[in-house]
């Protein structure tokens, strides 16, 4: 690991934004209860974190990850790449090697007390998950959310753990004094396939209740349908289904796409996809081996099958920030006519060696 060999006050300057000092490095932690799980427990210098749009428009976003590394283990994650800055690997270590930024909430605020903190709105989980299981173990977020809320920050929270319920009394006290935006992502309708490709995560039942908790709080909620699977969970049965059930829980808007995969997520997804489905291998070839997003065409035939659908339950198409991944905070009343699709990934150099890896026979035989 980058911070092994600990010397006091040692600097790295390619390290993590907030983790360059080796001596914010604390400890590692194994317990019982995350048989399998270490956590590595760090002092950040810095909390938030400017985050370049995807788009190519300029403009930008801001966002906070009080962890790194995801227990949640859902194969098709986008962000697995950024754990090898680390210098883990995006497939078990991204699950099981679990950073924990103990001084999160402090270092937050004192950011946000600066004069020059313009209040920009501020996004949490779209890139790890902040209610993941080791959120009950450290709490980090009741601090988090307290400090935005008494810097008057706007946030907007996206996640897949059903933990969120336990802050909801916090949550409704921030939105009386800043917008709060919350989203629970549920992509996989299918119990015996979510356990599969989510296999760390809530079940769906237990995520569209946390849905029924939040919008019975007062609080609006969207579902983020993402990603769907192509030949997967794209039939129209699954989609009727998934919208149905986000409607009947108080889904405010739902927002979906399908499934991308950006340099150094194709390995662990492929191999996934050779174990549990290998008749789809050579249509996800022809699909994702050279591109990032499935094809234009797929898109639009996807829009034109989810759209009547969503009309259909009386639900709202909803917006994603092309810089954060997050809900945004447009006008609920707009509604725009196409999705974002950022041509280049922003994670294009998250793991240059992956073209490389491609190449290799091991590779061919395990991923294609």
């Amino acid at each position: 690991m980058r911070w092994s060999g600990q010397a006091i006050d040692a600097e790295q300057s390619d390290a993590l934004p907030g983790m360059e000092s080796n001596s914010g490095f604390v400890r590692s932690v194994t317990t019982p209860e995350f048989a399998g799980v270490t956590f590595h427990e760090v002092l950040a210098k810095s909390a938030l974190n400017r985050v370049p749009s995807a788009d190519g428009s300029g403009t930008y976003g801001w966002t906070i990850n009080p962890y790194r590394g995801c227990s949640h283990a859902c194969v098709y994650c986008f962000a697995r790449p950024t754990h090898t800055y680390l210098e883990f690997d995006g497939g078990a270590d991204f699950d099981q090697q679990i950073v924990v930024k103990t001084n999160v909430a402090d270092v937050l605020r004192r950011e946000l007390g600066k004069p020059t903190w313009d209040r920009h709105p501020i996004a949490l989980g779209t890139n790890t998950d902040p209610y993941q299981r080791a959120e009950g173990r450290y709490r980090l977020m009741p601090g988090v959310i307290q400090a935005l809320a008494d810097s008057r920050t706007p946030f907007s929270i996206l996640t897949k753990g059903t933990l969120l319920r336990r802050d909801l009394p916090l949550l409704a006290e921030a939105a009386k004094v800043v917008p709060v935006d919350l989203a629970m992502s549920i992509a996989v309708y299918d119990d015996d396939l979510q356990q599969s490709v989510e296999p760390g995560t809530p079940t769906t039942p237990a995520r569209l209740a946390t849905v029924r908790a939040i919008r019975d709080a007062g609080l609006d909620c969207s579902v983020f349908l993402m990603p769907v699977l192509p030949y997967i969970t794209d039939t129209r049965a699954h989609l009727d289904d998934a919208v149905g059930r986000a409607a009947a829980a108080g889904a405010t808007s739902v927002m979906y796409s399908a499934l991308h995969l950006r340099p150094g997520v194709k390995p662990w997804w492929f191999e996934w996809l050779g174990r549990e489905r290998p008749d789809l291998v050579a249509r996800y070839r022809a699909m994702y081996l050279d591109n990032t997003f499935a094809p234009k065409d797929y898109r639009r035939w996807l829009s034109e099958r989810i759209r009547p659908i969503l009309a259909a339950h009386g639900v709202g198409l909803g917006r994603v920030d092309p810089a954060t991944g997050s809900m945004g905070f447009s006008d609920p009343s707009t509604v725009p006519q196409e999705q974002s699709i950022p041509t280049t990934s922003p994670l294009k150099r998250a793991d240059p060696g992956f073209d490389r890896r491609l190449l290799r026979p091991v590779a061919t035989q395990t991923l294609f």
